[in-house]
Formats: C-alpha cells, structure tokens, sequence
C-alpha cells in the first residue's frame, strides 16, 4: 500500500510538473485569464475528485478555480434508500474543493430525473400524499444540505422544471404538491444554509418561449421573497445554435431581474445535428448511425479552427456580461470525459471541450484565452 501510494505521488508530480509547464508555455491560466469578471470551472467525476486520475486532476488545479459534481451529490446517489444517506463520495468531492480553495457547487436537490420512484411512494408503492411528499422533501433538503452547510458555496436547487414551450413540466413533484414545490425547495434550502447561494438551472433557456417561462418563474419566485440568487444556463450547445445573439439576449434578460447568471453545464457539439440538437433531455436515446459519427478518427483541422471561433464567440458574449455572468462551468474536463460521447447517440466521439484526450489544450483552448477582457495596468 506504501508502495503504491509512493507511485501515485510520484505519477501525480509528474502529471502536475507537465500542466505547469503547458501553462507557462500558454502564459495564463482560464482561471486568470477572467480573474475579475467571472470563475472558471469544470464538473467532475469522482476518479478526478478522488486522486485516481493524476493527469485530469493536475488540469484541474491548474486551470479551474470552481468545481461542480457531475452525479454524487444526486439523489439516487446521496439518498438511494429512505433511510440511508451515502455521503463518502461527496464528502470527498467537497474536501477536494477546500484542498485547492475552489468554488464548490451542489447539483442538484430537486429534479424529476436520477430521483428513486420510493421517493413519490409510501411504504405500499401508492402515491404519497401532497404533505407527506413535501415533508420527504424538506428532510432530504435539511439533510443534504446541512450536511455541507458552510462548505457548498451554492446550490442548483431545482433543476429542469420547464417544458419547452415555458410551463411547468407534469413531473411527479407538480402533480403531487403542485407547483409551490419550487419555492418550497428555496425556502427549506436557505433554511438549511442562510449564506449559501441559490440557483435555478435549466437547459435551452436561449429560446424565446423557454426563456419566457423561466423569467415569468423569477419574476414570480422573487415577488413572493424566495431566495434565489441566479439562474443557471446550461449551454449545451450546438455549433451553430444558439446565436450570439439569442444568448447575449437571455443573459441580458436574466440580469435585468436582478439575479446572476451562471453557465453551469458548458459544452459545444461538433457532431451532426440530430432531433435533440437544442434539448438536453437526459431521457432521450437515439438510435446509432454511422453517419452521425464522421470524426471517430480524429477532429480535422478546419473542425478544430470552427470549435476555436465558437468557442471565442461565446466567451466574448460572457465576458460582456462581467458582473452579471459569475461563473463558466464546463461539463466535464476532456473530450475523453464527456456525456456527449454517449448523449443522444451512444458510442460516439465527440469533441465539445476545452481539452483533448491526452489532456492537452486544442485550438480552442486559445481562442478562449484570446476573448477575455484585455486587464489594464
């Protein structure tokens, strides 16, 4: 054990010698790059968290100054059973997070998706009742976020209760509390931790219809003095939608409510569209095709440079928005990492981040750096 650990130290040293080099070779960092304006983060899995990943975890000390969970701090992860609370997985995600002084991000507490079925069911597998599910979810909130009081700096309260036309989505949690669960879920988190950070998160908030139903639920949450801090964006994005425009506007939307913005689930596609291009609806499954996975063999140069110009277009649309915009998370750290490899189409290769598979920055790496707000001395 002794020994092993003495390789993995040493594995890791030579993991973090080499990030430190490629930075001072890149002269900046993402994280200094936008120091001032807004964090840069990425979400992790627990092989990076938990040190069994030298190479991705060096990346991410250097790069990245907040971190999100990619599925630990779930409910069927964190509360698989009535009673049972598994915690060993998040707790050493948030130790890592204090380790390396970063931002750290709870995702997600009330969601429709990834949530066991006995959580909307008594004992006898019949619904629960209105009182007894808010109650099951004021204990899981209590619970969870109590755990981490004072170490979560923010939290995706609710996640995902739009359709896409702008109402509110007939998930187990509207048909039996009805729709006061979301402010409820505010008020049971803030209760929890005061100083904690509440967001709203949701994908294609971009389009017009979507984005108006979002709005109109800010407006409603904070007339009523729920706690919400911000709205998360996800931007899972294709190469051509959203517009710059489409985004600078929903940012511009948002901010005039008086919340922040955050982009909390940043990737871009380079594959070709498919019937779920502007969605992110873990529920969908496509079917394969050869003809939807034409770079299994590497990204082409041209594609590399196209991702480059996307990637600088909505940062500098971000970076417009200094203040209002307080935070860019990636969803995932390398192209090796990504959901997008197996989301809509399994078994794809895809290429919609920062970082190649050997861990290495591409074109777009630079481009990004090259959009942030030029500093004054």
């Amino acid at each position: 054990m002794k020994t092993r650990r003495l390789v993995y130290s040493a594995v890791l040293l030579m993991f973090m010698a080499m990030s430190l080099t490629i930075s001072a070779q890149q002269k900046t960092s993402l994280k200094d790059a936008y120091q001032g304006c807004f964090l840069v983060g990425a979400a992790l899995n627990p092989s990076e968290f938990a040190g069994e990943n030298p190479r991705n975890y060096a990346l991410i000390t250097s790069q990245f100054n907040t971190i999100s969970p990619e599925n630990v701090l779930k409910w069927e992860v964190i509360h698989p059973k009535p009673d049972t609370y598994n915690f060993a997985l998040g707790d050493q995600y948030v130790e890592f997070g204090q380790k390396h002084h970063m931002f750290i991000i709870g995702h997600t507490l009330v969601w429709h998706a990834q949530t066991p079925r006995w959580v909307f069911e008594d004992e006898k597998g019949n619904p629960l009742t209105r009182e007894a599910l808010l109650q099951r979810l004021h204990d899981h909130i209590q619970t969870v976020v109590g755990h981490y009081k004072g170490k979560v700096n923010g939290w995706d309260v609710v996640n995902e209760v739009l359709n896409e036309d702008g109402t509110l989505r007939q998930s187990p949690w509207m048909k039996i509390i009805g729709e006061d669960y979301i402010q409820k879920a505010f008020e049971f988190a803030h209760a929890a931790d005061p100083q904690a950070q509440l967001y709203y998160n949701d994908y294609s908030l971009e389009n017009e219809a979507k984005r108006k139903g979002a709005l109109d639920l800010v407006k409603k949450l904070k007339a009523k003095g729920v706690p919400i801090t911000g709205v998360g964006l996800q931007d899972h994005f294709g190469m051509e939608w959203p517009s710059a425009q489409q985004l600078d506007t929903t940012i511009s939307e948002f901010g005039q409510l008086g919340v922040k913005v955050m982009i909390t689930e940043l990737d871009v596609d380079v594959l070709p569209e498919t019937k779920g291009s502007q969605t992110a609806d873990v529920s969908l499954n496509i079917a394969a095709d050869p003809k939807l996975n034409p770079y299994a063999g590497g990204l082409p140069d041209a594609m590399q440079q196209k991702l480059a110009q996307r990637y600088a277009e909505l940062f500098a649309t971000y970076a417009k928005h200094c203040g209002v915009v307080t935070r860019v998370t990636f969803w995932g750290v390398t192209d090796a990492d990504s959901w997008k490899n197996n989301w809509p189409v399994r078994g794809r290769t895809n290429y919609p981040l920062l970082f190649d598979r050997s861990a290495l920055p591409k074109p777009a790496f630079q481009a990004v750096i090259e959009a942030a707000p030029k500093k004054t001395m």
